[in-house]
């Protein structure tokens, strides 16, 4: 079988470093579904209108030439426990695919691309290819009792995040707080604990340097690219 994109993803994050792990950690994080020219008719999309939440089927494409492995360190678990990748949510997986649960904000039509999905808590990087779309069905799709093996018995709390107010205003207002929520999941590697190490993270047309003590995490620069 031959599988090619039927959209691309649009988004604030420009890289893989940064993402949040999960779709749905980051509510406020926008982002748009642009389809290939095949599909950008009114008719692909008839009936969205009812639904709340899309499943997306994408492609972890920062990984195309990533070594792959059965087994995997997940950050939930500090990033020094092995488990097998079928077990958990890994993007270096055998096929790459990724499956994400997005919340729908709204779908415009535009005269050039069609009809255009905007979501909201996606965990998608920007240029991502996206595969499927499917709409989120809750009798069928939503397992509130279900038991979800180590990540039960983990917890895990956000940091605090600081940044100054001049800082601040260097982020269009309307994606701050979207900015904010990213930061507090923790974009560094788990096994990473220098309070003194500088990161970047590119954010829309910005780079955000930061570094992390203990459960804050401290904006200490804003570069425009």
């Amino acid at each position: 079988m031959e599988i090619k994109p039927i959209a691309h993803f649009e988004s604030p994050l420009k890289s893989k470093f940064g993402i949040p792990r999960q779709s749905g950690l980051v509510e406020q994080l926008s982002g748009r579904i642009v389809f290939e020219p095949p599909y950008r008719r009114e008719e692909a999309v008839r009936g969205l209108e009812g639904f709340d939440f899309l499943w997306l089927i994408w492609e972890f494409s920062a990984n195309r030439d990533a070594e792959k492995s059965l087994t995997v360190r997940p950050p939930r678990l500090g990033g020094n426990t092995r488990l097998g990748v079928f077990a958990t949510r890994s993007p270096f997986r055998p096929n790459n695919l990724g499956l994400s649960c997005v919340r729908i904000d709204r779908v415009e039509m535009d005269s050039r691309l069609g009809p255009v999905i905007y979501v909201l808590g996606a965990d998608l990087m920007d240029g991502t290819p996206i595969y499927d779309v499917k709409p989120y069905v809750a009798y069928a799709d939503a397992h509130p009792e279900a038991r979800s093996g180590f990540v039960d018995a983990t917890e895990w709390k956000p940091l605090e995040v600081e940044m100054t107010d001049e800082l601040a205003a260097m982020v269009p207002a309307g994606e701050l707080e979207a900015l904010r929520a990213t930061l507090a999941q923790d974009p560094r590697p788990r096994f990473h604990d220098d309070p003194q190490r500088i990161y970047g993270m590119p954010f829309l047309n910005v780079d955000i340097r930061f570094r992390v003590d203990g459960r804050s995490l401290i904006v200490t620069e804003i570069i425009k690219n």
